[in-house]
């Protein structure tokens, strides 16, 4: 599996941006407003020694790409690294060797490259603490044969959107999240 052609085959983030069709307004008020600390110049500079390029596998209708992939430009752009994104559904062949738990295509995911193509990290689809909060809300549904399970379904997806698109302490686990896969691998 070669990478480098993986990330050359991808959008930039302002062509992907362009083009979305769903959650493009809560998507770019996360990506103005999530800002990264003063404190996290070492590893920004440790990203910008590293020369990392990242491939990020999404759909614009996902709730956790709306939320993630902000975090992870707001992050890329302080550190000068090249991102392209795919759309998983076209690009089943490289989702299929990134499945969560082994069966599932949850995205986004994040392939942190080197120069040479070479996998350094990968991260997603979401934060530990929010798939906590996400497996709390899913325990509250109703059987999935229960008469009310979809419109409850519906109902926690809206609730879990909004929660993605203001809450500031959700963006903050996921970068935390983030940060420390990176770091595994830099330091």
């Amino acid at each position: 599996m070669d990478l480098i052609k993986w990330f050359e085959k991808g959008i930039a983030p302002e062509q992907y941006i362009e083009n979305m069709s769903e959650h493009k307004e809560a998507f770019l008020h996360v990506l103005k407003s999530f800002r990264l600390s003063a404190d996290e110049a070492s590893l920004v500079n440790k990203l910008k020694e590293a020369g990392w390029r990242v491939i990020i596998l999404t759909e614009d209708w996902c709730g956790d790409a709306m939320m993630n992939v902000p975090i992870l430009l707001s992050l890329s752009k302080a550190a000068n690294m090249e991102v392209r994104l795919l759309h998983r559904d076209e690009n089943l062949e490289l989702m299929d060797q990134y499945l969560t738990n082994g069966t599932s295509r949850a995205i986004p995911i994040f392939i942190f490259i080197n120069e040479k193509g070479e996998e350094q990290a990968v991260w997603g689809p979401r934060a530990p603490a929010v798939q906590e909060m996400v497996a709390n809300f899913r325990s509250s549904l109703p059987p999935r044969d229960h008469e009310s399970f979809n419109e409850k379904s519906q109902e926690m997806i809206r609730k879990l959107t909004d929660m993605y698109r203001t809450d500031e302490s959700l963006w903050q686990e996921v970068y935390r999240s983030l940060k420390t896969t990176i770091a595994e691998r830099l330091y």
